[in-house]
Protein backbone atom coordinates (compact mmCIF):
# COMPACT_ATOMS: atom_id res chain seq x y z
CA UNK A 1 0.00 0.00 0.00
CA UNK A 2 1.64 3.38 -1.07
CA UNK A 3 0.89 6.63 1.23
CA UNK A 4 -2.56 7.75 -0.95
CA UNK A 5 -3.92 4.41 0.57
CA UNK A 6 -2.98 4.85 3.90
CA UNK A 7 -4.22 8.62 3.21
CA UNK A 8 -7.48 7.67 1.47
CA UNK A 9 -8.25 5.10 4.53
CA UNK A 10 -7.71 7.64 7.03
CA UNK A 11 -9.68 10.49 5.41
CA UNK A 12 -12.42 7.71 4.95
CA UNK A 13 -12.62 6.74 8.32
CA UNK A 14 -12.51 10.41 9.68
CA UNK A 15 -15.65 11.32 8.35
CA UNK A 16 -17.57 8.34 8.63
CA UNK A 17 -16.38 8.88 12.52
CA UNK A 18 -17.22 12.42 12.53
CA UNK A 19 -20.28 12.46 10.38
CA UNK A 20 -22.13 9.78 13.20
CA UNK A 21 -20.15 11.76 15.95
CA UNK A 22 -22.16 14.50 14.82
CA UNK A 23 -25.55 12.99 14.62
CA UNK A 24 -25.30 11.07 17.98
CA UNK A 25 -23.67 13.88 19.91
CA UNK A 26 -26.04 15.80 22.79
CA UNK A 27 -23.85 18.96 23.01
CA UNK A 28 -24.46 21.13 19.47
CA UNK A 29 -20.81 22.41 19.93
CA UNK A 30 -19.43 19.39 19.91
CA UNK A 31 -21.34 17.94 16.73
CA UNK A 32 -20.04 21.46 14.92
CA UNK A 33 -16.76 20.28 15.74
CA UNK A 34 -17.49 16.81 14.41
CA UNK A 35 -19.29 18.13 11.56
CA UNK A 36 -15.98 20.30 10.78
CA UNK A 37 -13.73 17.06 10.85
CA UNK A 38 -15.87 15.69 8.55
CA UNK A 39 -15.68 18.37 6.23
CA UNK A 40 -11.56 18.85 6.30
CA UNK A 41 -11.03 15.02 5.81
CA UNK A 42 -14.05 14.82 3.16
CA UNK A 43 -11.71 18.05 1.57
CA UNK A 44 -8.53 15.63 2.33
CA UNK A 45 -10.61 13.12 -0.11
CA UNK A 46 -11.09 15.72 -3.21
CA UNK A 47 -7.59 16.43 -2.96
CA UNK A 48 -6.17 12.53 -3.31
CA UNK A 49 -9.35 12.36 -6.14
CA UNK A 50 -7.05 15.72 -8.00
CA UNK A 51 -10.22 18.26 -7.23
CA UNK A 52 -8.47 20.82 -5.43
CA UNK A 53 -10.57 23.56 -6.13
CA UNK A 54 -13.06 21.63 -4.83
CA UNK A 55 -11.55 20.54 -2.05
CA UNK A 56 -10.60 24.21 -1.14
CA UNK A 57 -14.33 25.54 -2.22
CA UNK A 58 -15.44 23.08 0.85
CA UNK A 59 -13.15 24.29 3.11
CA UNK A 60 -13.52 27.55 2.81
CA UNK A 61 -17.75 27.94 2.32
CA UNK A 62 -18.64 25.44 4.13
CA UNK A 63 -15.97 24.96 7.15
CA UNK A 64 -14.63 28.67 6.97
CA UNK A 65 -18.07 29.95 7.16
CA UNK A 66 -21.44 28.08 7.34
CA UNK A 67 -19.69 25.64 10.49
CA UNK A 68 -18.00 28.66 12.21
CA UNK A 69 -20.91 30.64 11.54
CA UNK A 70 -23.21 27.87 13.30
CA UNK A 71 -20.97 27.52 15.80
CA UNK A 72 -20.75 31.31 17.23
CA UNK A 73 -24.86 30.85 17.17
CA UNK A 74 -25.03 27.99 18.78
CA UNK A 75 -22.90 29.51 21.44
CA UNK A 76 -24.06 33.23 21.77
CA UNK A 77 -27.53 31.92 21.65
CA UNK A 78 -29.08 30.51 24.86
CA UNK A 79 -30.89 27.82 23.52
CA UNK A 80 -32.23 25.27 25.70
CA UNK A 81 -31.62 22.14 23.62
CA UNK A 82 -32.79 19.81 26.33
CA UNK A 83 -36.22 21.06 25.57
CA UNK A 84 -36.29 20.71 22.10
CA UNK A 85 -34.95 17.26 22.36
CA UNK A 86 -37.92 16.42 24.82
CA UNK A 87 -40.22 14.80 21.79
CA UNK A 88 -37.38 13.44 19.44
CA UNK A 89 -38.10 9.86 21.19
CA UNK A 90 -41.46 9.79 19.37
CA UNK A 91 -40.24 10.57 16.21
CA UNK A 92 -37.47 8.02 16.35
CA UNK A 93 -39.00 4.80 14.58
CA UNK A 94 -40.11 7.40 11.96
CA UNK A 95 -36.17 8.55 11.47
CA UNK A 96 -35.12 5.26 11.62
CA UNK A 97 -37.64 3.95 8.86
CA UNK A 98 -36.43 6.89 6.73
CA UNK A 99 -32.45 5.76 7.16
CA UNK A 100 -33.42 2.13 6.10
CA UNK A 101 -35.09 3.21 3.18
CA UNK A 102 -31.69 5.83 2.51
CA UNK A 103 -29.46 2.61 2.78
CA UNK A 104 -31.40 0.05 0.34
CA UNK A 105 -31.60 2.95 -2.16
CA UNK A 106 -27.98 3.78 -1.58
CA UNK A 107 -26.94 -0.18 -1.62
CA UNK A 108 -29.45 -0.25 -5.42
CA UNK A 109 -27.73 2.36 -6.29
CA UNK A 110 -23.97 1.11 -5.80
CA UNK A 111 -24.31 -2.42 -5.78
CA UNK A 112 -23.96 -2.62 -9.66
CA UNK A 113 -21.71 -0.27 -10.01
CA UNK A 114 -18.67 0.06 -11.66
CA UNK A 115 -15.87 2.00 -13.12
CA UNK A 116 -16.06 2.64 -16.97
CA UNK A 117 -12.58 1.54 -19.27
CA UNK A 118 -13.23 5.17 -21.11
CA UNK A 119 -13.30 6.68 -18.09
CA UNK A 120 -10.15 8.07 -18.03
CA UNK A 121 -10.03 8.95 -21.76
CA UNK A 122 -13.01 10.79 -21.83
CA UNK A 123 -12.07 13.16 -18.78
CA UNK A 124 -8.16 13.60 -20.61
CA UNK A 125 -10.54 15.00 -23.53
CA UNK A 126 -12.20 17.34 -21.49
CA UNK A 127 -8.94 18.75 -19.59
CA UNK A 128 -5.74 18.94 -21.58
CA UNK A 129 -2.53 17.22 -19.70
CA UNK A 130 -0.76 20.11 -20.00
CA UNK A 131 -4.16 22.50 -18.12
CA UNK A 132 -4.54 21.90 -14.05
CA UNK A 133 -8.02 21.28 -13.45
CA UNK A 134 -8.57 24.97 -11.55
CA UNK A 135 -7.38 26.21 -14.68
CA UNK A 136 -9.42 24.20 -16.91
CA UNK A 137 -12.67 24.42 -14.66
CA UNK A 138 -11.76 28.22 -15.00
CA UNK A 139 -11.77 28.27 -18.72
CA UNK A 140 -14.95 26.21 -19.30
CA UNK A 141 -16.81 28.67 -16.56
CA UNK A 142 -15.72 31.75 -18.16
CA UNK A 143 -15.41 30.89 -21.51
CA UNK A 144 -17.84 28.17 -22.55
CA UNK A 145 -20.97 28.74 -20.24
CA UNK A 146 -20.16 32.79 -19.30
CA UNK A 147 -23.40 33.76 -20.42
CA UNK A 148 -24.86 31.05 -17.89
CA UNK A 149 -22.98 31.87 -15.04
CA UNK A 150 -23.46 35.63 -15.31
CA UNK A 151 -27.26 34.56 -15.13
CA UNK A 152 -26.60 32.67 -12.50
CA UNK A 153 -25.04 35.25 -10.25
CA UNK A 154 -27.78 37.60 -10.79
CA UNK A 155 -30.55 35.29 -10.23
CA UNK A 156 -28.84 34.67 -6.52
CA UNK A 157 -28.51 38.43 -6.67
CA UNK A 158 -31.78 39.11 -7.49
CA UNK A 159 -33.00 36.25 -5.00
CA UNK A 160 -30.92 38.09 -2.16
CA UNK A 161 -32.33 40.92 -2.25
CA UNK A 162 -35.83 39.39 -2.68
CA UNK A 163 -35.68 37.84 0.64
CA UNK A 164 -34.07 41.17 1.79
CA UNK A 165 -37.32 42.87 0.90
CA UNK A 166 -39.47 40.13 1.95
CA UNK A 167 -38.22 40.28 5.48
CA UNK A 168 -37.64 43.48 5.93
CA UNK A 169 -39.91 45.25 8.94
CA UNK A 170 -39.75 48.80 9.94
CA UNK A 171 -41.02 48.65 13.32
CA UNK A 172 -41.43 51.89 15.19
CA UNK A 173 -39.71 50.87 18.03
CA UNK A 174 -36.66 50.06 17.51
CA UNK A 175 -34.08 53.14 16.71
CA UNK A 176 -32.88 53.51 13.08
CA UNK A 177 -30.06 55.28 11.78
CA UNK A 178 -30.91 58.12 9.30
CA UNK A 179 -28.16 58.96 7.15
CA UNK A 180 -29.61 62.24 5.60
CA UNK A 181 -31.41 63.70 8.18
CA UNK A 182 -28.02 63.15 10.16
CA UNK A 183 -26.49 65.19 7.20
CA UNK A 184 -29.14 67.85 6.94
CA UNK A 185 -29.68 68.62 10.55
CA UNK A 186 -29.30 72.25 12.11
CA UNK A 187 -26.51 72.57 14.82
CA UNK A 188 -28.75 75.41 16.17
CA UNK A 189 -31.88 73.01 16.93
CA UNK A 190 -29.45 70.22 17.56
CA UNK A 191 -27.16 72.05 20.57
CA UNK A 192 -28.52 74.00 23.11
CA UNK A 193 -25.67 75.75 25.66
CA UNK A 194 -26.39 76.05 29.20
CA UNK A 195 -24.71 78.90 30.91
CA UNK A 196 -24.25 77.31 34.26
CA UNK A 197 -22.50 79.43 37.46
CA UNK A 198 -19.99 78.34 39.77
CA UNK A 199 -22.17 76.41 42.41
CA UNK A 200 -24.42 76.58 40.99
CA UNK A 201 -26.73 72.72 40.08
CA UNK A 202 -28.19 72.09 36.57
Amino acid sequence: MTIADYAFWLFSICVIVGGFCTVISRNPVHSVLWLILAFLSAAGLFVLLGAEFVAMLLIIVYVGAVAVLFLFVVMMLDVDFAELKAGMAQYLPLSLLIGVILLMQLGIVFGPWEFSDSAQSLRAAVTPEDTHNTAALGLILYDQYFLLFQLSGLILLVAMIGAIVLTLRHRKDVKRQNVLEQMWRDPADAMELKDVKPGQGL
